[in-house]
């Protein structure tokens, strides 16, 4: 149809009418699986070209198996851990806060850690 015809079939300026044609160019999709040329290898499909693994994907599921393990620490556990990490406070600084050295900080998160590491590697 032409951009009269589809203007007064649709009740639109026939302006609008070009615009959505224009704009609909924009919406050209391809199967994954479609072959292009690939020059001296012959041919190759699309999904060998496009896309990315997601390296933050392991991130989220690590943030999801962490976070019942990290529920099961007492308070000041979860607390060091949130300064350490969250806060990124150095483990002097915790110890100001705690009001203990920074070598009992020390080994309180190396406690902390192995406790959390062996769970993760238990559940995981």
């Amino acid at each position: 149809p032409t951009v009269k015809e589809l203007s007064e079939l649709m009740s639109l300026p026939e302006e609008e009418v070009r615009e959505a044609r224009l704009a609909s160019n924009g919406y050209n999709s391809s199967s994954l699986d479609a072959t292009l040329n690939g020059g001296e290898d012959g041919e190759a499909a699309l999904q060998d070209f496009i896309g990315a693994e997601d390296t933050a994907l392991e991130l989220v599921e690590d943030f999801h198996a962490l976070a019942p393990l990290i529920a099961g620490l007492d308070e000041r556990d979860r607390r060091i851990i949130h300064m350490r990490f969250v806060e990124e406070l150095t483990q002097a600084e915790i110890g100001e806060r705690l009001g203990v050295s920074q070598m009992h900080v020390s080994r309180l998160l190396s406690r902390c850690l192995a406790r959390l590491r062996e769970g993760m590697l238990t559940t995981g």
